[in-house]
């Protein structure tokens, strides 16, 4: 049987060719000059998923915003900011996190990250889950690499936690304070665990169909533990297009990160077809998702799925169709 179809047939039709049947549980939002429609199957547009590392994107708001504010300065170390001792974390400065240039590894080595994954593949175990006690405490012995391109979860975590601190509060609130509530947006939130999970959480499912516990943890919140609905989401789209929501400057790339890339805070701008495409992705052992922007014609896209088989050549692929384009942009460089 499949699955029950919400909302717009014409993007539902589309979203079902493009995702097939690895996709049980998906949706989509298109948000363009001529409004607003979303198509979901499997999941009413009420249900929320897990959107992985798009949650960075949401930290680069918050970090701009902080930034507009006064809250912050590029250059505030993280030892400003975080009891990081003498650690080589503490001389981070906040620009060089949210570019990935801040010489911090993808995850530090005591959180035996290879063990882990196992046990996810194994058992579908949640790899994270650490509080923020627990994260401080791995980053104190984390060595620094050469400040290059280097995508870092750590860094991105660290990164929401110390904009946490310096607005005297905790990821979570921030994160409800400066986006959520002022832009309605009711089901964006970054549980710290199992049991802070809203009534509509969907269950995830890896790529061959097993589930997998949900990915939460206070620590991970920044980097990759934001729940939204369909909905929401398609919301933070339009306020990204239109400059309502906080700390729209982390959109502007500032530097070149991989071939024909550059990033701003988090998100990445590629030329696709001639016109620029910011976007970022996410996945957790359970969900994908997708949000990429047309801002020159004022369209952005979201695609999100409790299945862990990749949507980015299909995000990539319906902005083209519904902004005008035509390439499946499928080469930009993200991460999860």
């Amino acid at each position: 049987m499949s699955p029950a179809v919400h909302g717009d047939e014409r993007l539902a039709a589309r979203l079902g060719e493009l995702l097939g049947p690895r996709h049980p549980a998906a949706g989509a939002a298109v948000v363009s000059p001529r409004g607003t429609v979303l198509a979901a199957q499997g999941a009413g547009p009420g249900g929320d998923f897990e959107i992985g590392s798009v949650s960075k994107g949401v930290t680069g708001l918050l970090y701009a915003d902080a930034l507009a504010r006064g809250e912050v300065a590029p250059e505030t170390t993280l030892g400003e900011l975080l009891p990081l001792g003498n650690a080589p974390a503490a001389n981070v400065t906040l620009r060089s996190l949210s570019t990935h240039r801040s010489g911090l590894p993808r995850l530090p080595a005591s959180a035996r990250p290879w063990r882990r994954t196992l046990a996810l593949w194994r058992h579908g175990t949640n790899p994270y889950g650490e509080t923020l006690t627990h994260l401080l405490h791995q980053a104190r012995g984390v060595p620094l690499g050469k400040p290059r391109p280097r995508y870092s979860n750590l860094g991105f975590a660290l990164l929401g936690h110390a904009l946490a601190r310096a607005a005297g509060t905790t990821y979570a609130q921030l994160l409800q304070h400066r986006l959520a509530t002022p832009l309605g947006l009711d089901c964006l939130y970054a549980p710290a665990t199992a049991a802070r999970l809203r009534p509509g959480a969907l269950p995830g499912r890896s790529r061959g169909g097993r589930p997998r516990q949900p990915w939460t943890g206070e620590g991970l919140g920044p980097a990759g533990g934001i729940r939204a609905s369909l909905a929401d989401m398609a919301r933070l789209t339009a306020a990204l297009l239109d400059g309502s929501a906080a700390g729209v400057g982390a959109l502007d790339p500032v530097a070149p990160f991989g071939a024909g890339a550059r990033i701003g805070a988090a998100w990445i701008t590629v030329e696709i077809d001639g016109r620029p495409v910011t976007w970022h992705n996410g996945g957790t052992g359970g969900f994908r998702s997708w949000l990429g922007l047309d801002r020159a014609r004022g369209t952005g896209l979201v695609v999100l799925s409790a299945t862990a088989a990749p949507v980015d050549r299909q995000g990539f692929a319906l902005l083209a169709e519904y902004s005008g384009g035509n390439g499946d942009g499928g080469n930009g460089r993200g991460g999860r």
